[in-house]
């Protein structure tokens, strides 16, 4: 669910994307980011959030060390302790941003630098250190309230981890409402309200993307990723592609971008 480590920022990247959340903490140095789109600088009192599937890329200078920790939102299991420890964290990562430190906080990030570098394989310590960060970090967005899961609250990324535990297989919304206990006439209102689309859009949406990204860095053929993204056949993803996307399987594996 959470790992954590210390690193240097290369002087340049390439842009890039990833399914798990992560937080870049300046621990020495500087650095300069950009999250779809969005440029920030990162020293040793700032902190960016970087939400599942945001592109972004990294600039470092010479001396720079950064504390980077992802949490993957698909690992906890819904109904677990595990999981419910991740809503209490989930509303960190409602969108790209920078978080300025306070200095209890500056004092925590670099404590917890100096035992990663003192215990660089205790994987627990590390663990308990950066969960504990992510807490702090949580109250702090909150205005200081304690931060606490809501079962009438929906969390797309919830939504999005079903989704992708089942995307070979048929899903209504009847079966997304399920996973957020509420009615579907109900969930349908509150998920267009979060999120600005349908239910059935962003499963649309999501099937289509992981399809994309199949044809683009897989071997396999399009009636394989058409099963296993969930279309009924080559010809149904071929045609959502067109007219969601602008494009279909064959260009895209020519290398045209997907709109």
């Amino acid at each position: 669910m959470l790992n954590a480590r210390l690193l240097k920022l290369p002087i340049a990247s390439h842009q890039h994307r990833h399914e798990h959340h992560q937080i870049v903490v300046g621990v020495r140095g500087e650095a300069d980011l950009s999250v779809d789109g969005t440029g920030s600088h990162l020293d040793t009192w700032r902190a960016c959030l970087v939400p599942t599937e945001a592109r972004h890329d990294y600039c470092g200078d010479n001396q720079n060390h950064v504390l980077v920790i992802n949490l993957d939102p698909y690992m906890p299991a819904i109904n677990t302790p595990a999981h419910a420890e991740y809503e209490r964290l989930a509303p960190l990562f409602e969108r790209p941003r920078t978080l300025d430190m306070d200095n209890k906080l500056q004092g925590l990030v670099q404590f917890t630098a100096g035992e990663f570098d003192r215990a660089p394989e205790n994987e627990g310590l590390k663990q308990h250190l950066a969960a504990s960060i992510l807490h702090c970090m949580a109250e702090r967005l909150n205005d200081g309230r304690p931060v606490k899961a809501n079962r009438h609250t929906i969390r797309p990324d919830t939504i999005r981890r079903y989704i992708m535990e089942n995307l070979h297989r048929k899903i209504t919304v009847t079966d997304l409402a399920g996973v957020a206990c509420l009615s579907v006439s109900r969930f349908h209102e509150m998920f267009r309200e979060v999120t600005g689309i349908t239910p059935h859009q962003f499963l649309l949406q999501t099937r289509l993307d992981q399809a994309a990204q199949l044809l683009l860095s897989s071997g396999l053929s399009v009636s394989e990723i058409s099963y296993r993204t969930g279309f009924s056949s080559q010809g149904a993803l071929t045609n959502a592609l067109r007219k969601y996307k602008g494009t279909t399987p064959t260009k895209l594996r020519l290398g045209e971008k997907v709109a």
